[in-house]
């Protein structure tokens, strides 16, 4: 394989692994502050009991989540160095608002919580962990902003004296299209995770629980854990709702500045629709080995019109006929000044298919749906389950259903990421850079073949570790009850609080 597969595929391999950490983290992080959030204003125990419990697995997975991502900029320098140097004055902006501020206010705060417990009085120790979870969130504004420009590249000018894209408007990258229906969906997203987290390992234990004869603290776990599971179930299904709606809005900005991914999610070959006819929405299709033609198809009428332009009789047009016209240098932007500036250059860079890998972009689009709605059928049996105070029978079937209720939508966000990049190929940046002209000139391919091997035996190693924490904590169950904290004077001892 060459420089140019290997390095798309270490790229690939890192940042699907280190996005299994983030939704949780972005959701956890709130969902943890909600949970103290309910102890601080009711005193009641088992708030506290799930603060410490659920916060100690939300700590695992973020420390795991940092150590994981911190390949990802390594492999800017190493293996896409003439990306950086083309794009790294607006791409570098956004990244360094996300480290400078949404990282150091996120690890700053969420220092202060776990060391705070016995040493900060109880709102100013709630607060710490609001923050730190405001600092995940706007970690996710900058890192989106900065990905939503290779989709949409928007606020910069093309410099021809130094072949390098600069920036023009910060605001405008804040403001791109695709960055406002990213991130509502995006977040939603990983709330639909974090709500599947907590019911997964809340509904475990609720079954584990279901016997004749509890103790007393047996009941006080039963409590606990009812008000936990109803409440990630809650979550999925609010959740959820926006994924759904945002998701749309998503479809209909994707059409407008990529109709390429459009088409190639819907392996649409031949342009459908307009003059009184209806675009059809593929349930399955099956294309040759080439992805030129399909073979067999099911599909339902007019659904693609109202998904990419709100119209069932809209015009959409087929990734064939797309092919053609951009390979005449047609159908970009015109009131995209980058893409504009570059369009002269882009006549002389070969590219041998300006449509993506069609199969994975086909498969990877429904996958991420139909992951996203097993989740949130889940969350919805869950509620009818735990109804008027019922509990959940143990057995290999629910503890199955509680695993899939973390692993669908865990699974569901990977894929759609899976899709949104692959979709964009050939390009690095749409319209503007071909992936294949931003590697590192000077890198061979077995040292990208050498490092991706390195990279995946670490993250095999860190699986283990991770699995096993996850799975040891979650078992252990809610912490003994805890003493009620006072804030004696400045001089007490400051100590971990786990």
């Amino acid at each position: 394989m060459s420089e140019v597969t290997l390095a798309r595929w270490q790229f690939g391999i890192t940042t699907v692994y280190h996005y299994f950490f983030v939704p949780v983290t972005i959701a956890m992080s709130m969902l943890v502050a909600i949970m103290q959030t309910r102890w601080y204003r009711t005193g009641e125990d088992r708030y506290l009991r799930l603060t410490k419990f659920f916060g100690k697995l939300f700590l695992i997975n973020f420390a795991m989540g940092v150590v994981t991502g911190i390949v990802q900029e390594f492999q800017f320098g190493m293996n896409w160095s003439e990306y950086s140097r083309f794009v790294g004055d607006i791409f570098g902006a956004p990244l360094a608002l996300e480290a400078l501020l949404a990282f150091f206010l996120e690890s700053t705060f969420l220092g202060l919580w776990i060391f705070g417990w016995d040493k900060l009085p109880k709102k100013v120790h709630l607060a710490t962990i609001w923050l730190a979870s405001l600092g995940t969130l706007l970690s996710a504004v900058f890192i989106l902003a900065a990905n939503s420009f290779m989709q949409n590249p928007q606020g910069a000018i093309y410099n021809p004296l130094t072949d390098r894209a600069e920036m023009a408007d910060f605001i405008a990258v804040l403001t791109n299209p695709v960055f406002l229906v990213t991130f509502p969906h995006v977040i939603s997203a990983a709330y639909l995770t974090g709500g599947g987290f907590v019911l997964a390992v809340s509904g475990w234990h609720l079954a584990r629980l279901n016997k004749p004869q509890r103790t007393q603290q047996e009941n006080k776990d039963v409590s606990a854990y009812r008000w936990s599971a109803k409440f990630g179930a809650w979550v999925i299904l609010i959740a959820g709702l926006v994924v759904l709606i945002s998701g749309d809005f998503q479809g209909k900005v994707m059409y407008q500045v990529q109709p390429m991914k459009m088409a190639a999610a819907e392996a649409l070959f031949h342009t459908e629709g307009g003059d009184g006819t209806m675009a059809e929405f593929s349930l399955i299709t099956i294309g040759n080995l080439d992805g030129s033609q399909e073979v067999f198809a099911i599909k339902v009428p007019g659904v693609l019109g109202l998904l990419a332009k709100g119209d069932p009789y809209a015009k959409i047009p087929g990734i064939n006929d797309l092919r053609d016209a951009y390979s005449r240098g047609e159908l970009l932007d015109e009131n995209n000044q980058l893409q504009q500036a570059y369009a002269e250059k882009l006549r002389t860079v070969g590219i041998d298919d300006w449509a993506p890998y069609v199969p994975v972009t086909y498969w990877t689009f429904r996958a991420m749906m139909t992951l996203g709605f097993i989740g949130i059928a889940i969350g919805a049996y869950a509620l009818w389950v735990l109804r008027k105070g019922r509990l959940p029978k143990s057995g290999v079937a629910w503890s199955a259903l509680m695993a899939t209720a973390l692993l669908a939508p865990l699974f569901g966000n990977s894929f759609g990421w899976i899709f949104t990049e692959v979709g964009r190929q050939p390009w690095i940046v749409a319209g503007v850079l071909p992936t294949a002209s931003a590697v590192s000139p000077g890198v061979s391919a077995g040292e990208v073949l050498a490092t991706m091997v390195l990279y995946t035996l670490i993250y095999g190693a860190l699986a283990v570790v991770e699995v096993g924490l996850m799975l040891k904590y979650a078992r252990a169950g809610l912490p003994a009850e805890v003493a009620p904290v006072e804030i004696k004077g400045e001089d007490d001892v400051l100590s971990f609080a786990y």
